[in-house]
């Protein structure tokens, strides 16, 4: 089994050859996608396929969909452990140039104390400003 279908495993989620071609664009980005980076990489499939995908990805906790305040949302995948829990944490950093999202896994997330009576089921940390390559 390759690590993709081990990934779709630990998720539940069905393998096809769709799902394997967008999950290995994801990967092999190396960074958050657009839709539309996403449709560019995977030119063999159509925006419906590629939009019915990312939505069981997302219900299944296999992708990580993140507002970053350019062209809409991006996706990238979720390296947690399972369909239930996402404990794949990290910051994001959104480059106010070139506008492409890039992941800061070595960058610690502080924790964030909530008010009483408050239930988080997800949360962003999100930093913007220039990247390396646009400086």
């Amino acid at each position: 089994m390759t690590d993709l279908e081990e990934l779709f495993a630990l998720h539940k989620v069905k393998v096809t050859a769709n799902r394997l071609l967008i999950a290995k664009a994801l990967r092999d980005a190396g960074r958050p996608l657009s839709m539309t980076e996403l449709e560019d990489r995977l030119e063999t499939i159509d925006k419906s396929n590629v939009f019915r995908a990312l939505s069981v990805f997302r219900e299944a906790h296999l992708v990580h969909a993140l507002e970053d305040s350019g062209d809409g949302v991006r996706y990238e995948l979720c390296h947690s452990h399972g369909d239930e829990h996402d404990d794949d944490v990290h910051v994001h950093f959104y480059c106010v140039k070139c506008r492409r999202t890039f992941c800061l896994y070595d960058t610690p997330v502080p924790p964030v104390e909530q008010p009483d009576g408050f239930k988080v089921e997800g949360s962003s940390y999100l930093l913007k400003g220039i990247c390396p390559d646009c400086q």
